[in-house]
């Protein structure tokens, strides 16, 4: 079996090198990356993973981004001139954590007829502070219920794994799969998505501006915000509200709505080699040991929740839909007039 990941990135110099090692060293046979206009140094990163053979580089220098076209692109590249069975789409700020063994062996096991699995994010809160992200960054949010706030960074999302296909359509985000011949395993995913998007004050002010300067159109509330604070004169003023303290996260854990969790810290402690970390065949690629018993369990809750999250989120845009119709007609929708 080979299995591929497809990349997207820009200016994510503080992670990039991290997430090649763990992927490449948890299974994955290749990366295939589109680099859009880096100026911090993932370029250079990306290129010295290329020369050992373990990434297919692609640069764009487009003013705005296409991340479905774009992640389309590499997605079919991967079964037409790689020969991949499956395809992992990726962000840098995402770490694909498998169930057991390793992300290879995860995903053979999927039975014949499915081909669409869906990792569910289990997202890591900003921590204030200059250590580096991994050693600093060790709480997540335990979910009760789910986040629907379109003005919060920490949504309850999911993103698409998928069996390789010339036809495979990957939908805006990575959340979904079209296009394959497959159907989607959604009662059970082997895989859990450790999710870092904001890291520091200085990324997370250079992923926002980048963000709103590069989509043609973007709607997303936190973005609003942050374009605000950056209009102002206060790049980080978004990543200052949002950074948690050490009494909060003390209590947080205590209390149950934050938990902590080391594992990505210590895999990446031990891929760590001087300057950089250890690349494929350089050491024994590592293998992951099962779940606990409170683990599964709270991979199932987190299910659940984004079946919630997802009905809320199809109901919020049938009500932007059914405004913009009635703001078209006079205000009646389907035989009713607006109160």
């Amino acid at each position: 079996m080979k299995l591929a990941m497809t990349l997207l990135v820009r200016d994510e110099q503080d992670i990039v090198d991290a997430h090649l090692s763990f992927h490449l060293n948890a299974g994955v046979d290749l990366v295939i990356a589109t680099d859009h206009r880096s100026t911090d140094g993932t370029t250079e990163i990306l290129e010295s993973y290329e020369r050992d053979g373990h990434v297919q580089l692609i640069r764009r220098q487009d003013a705005r981004i296409q991340q479905s076209t774009w992640v389309t692109q590499m997605a079919r590249l991967a079964a037409t001139e790689h020969g991949a069975d499956w395809v992992i789409n990726s962000d840098a700020d995402e770490f694909w954590w498998p169930r057991e063994g390793s992300l290879k062996e995860v995903l053979k096991a999927v039975p014949d007829d499915y081909g669409i699995v869906r990792a569910v994010s289990r997202v890591f809160i900003p921590r204030p502070g200059d250590a580096w992200f991994a050693d600093r960054m060790t709480a997540r949010l335990a979910l009760a219920a789910p986040i629907n706030d379109p003005a919060t960074p920490f949504r309850h999302v999911a993103k698409a794994a998928h069996r390789a296909h010339p036809d495979a359509v990957v939908l805006q985000g990575n959340h979904d799969v079209a296009g394959v011949p497959y159907a989607e395993l959604s009662t059970w995913s082997p895989i859990e998505l450790l999710h870092f998007p904001l890291r520091s004050a200085e990324q997370a002010a250079r992923k926002h501006e980048t963000t709103w300067t590069a989509w043609l159109r973007n709607l997303r509330g936190d973005l609003a915000r942050a374009k605000r604070d950056f209009e102002e004169g206060r790049p980080e003023a978004f990543y200052d509200r949002v950074a948690v303290a050490e009494p909060t996260v003390r209590r947080g854990v205590e209390e149950g709505s934050l938990v902590e969790d080391l594992r990505l810290r210590d895999a990446l402690r031990g891929l760590r080699d001087g300057e950089g970390f250890v690349r494929p065949g350089s050491g024994d690629r590592f293998s992951f040991g099962p779940g606990s018993f409170a683990e599964d369990v709270s991979r199932v809750v987190d299910r659940v929740l984004l079946e919630e999250a997802d009905g809320v989120r199809l109901q919020r845009r049938a009500d932007e839909l059914a405004a913009r119709i009635a703001g078209r007609s006079g205000g009646a929708v389907y035989g009713y007039a607006r109160s």
